[in-house]
């Protein structure tokens, strides 16, 4: 591996960090969930995404592993929180995932979404997105 060299100096201020995010995207997951009789008892798949913003934007030290968050651990949450119970409604869900992770030291904002990939044969999926912020306020 290179040994790579900061450029102290060569890096503008105003290309500077400022926000430091981490995700799972769309972690497939079969769950109980929906209120039609026909999805009440039968598990259905699920697309989850977590994003949660840092307030910590530095650099491990040495590129060390247990200076960074824990992927498996944010995957295994959802999972447990996916399977803990019956939802009748994806926005019920979407919130018990939201708090789990807004309680979570350093997090700073945090999105949620939630899909069903497999209702309409002529979408993509139909789901829920909550948030901390406000769309214009992360673009």
């Amino acid at each position: 591996m290179t040994n790579l060299k900061p450029l102290d100096g060569l890096i503008p201020a105003g290309i500077r960090v400022r926000q430091s995010r981490i995700m799972l995207d769309r972690l497939e997951v079969m769950t109980d969930i929906g209120f039609h009789d026909f999805e009440v008892g039968n598990p259905q798949r699920l697309l989850i995404t977590v994003e949660l913003w840092l307030q910590s934007m530095t650099v491990p030290a040495n590129d060390a592993p247990e200076e960074a968050w824990d992927y498996d651990f944010l995957r295994e949450e959802i999972r447990r929180i996916a399977g803990s119970r019956r939802f009748n409604l994806q926005e019920t869900l979407c919130h018990a995932l939201f708090e789990r992770f807004a309680a979570m030291h350093g997090v700073t904002d945090l999105r949620v979404a939630s899909s069903k990939p497999d209702i309409y044969p002529d979408a993509a999926g139909v789901g829920v997105e909550i948030a901390s912020f406000g769309r214009l306020e992360r673009n």
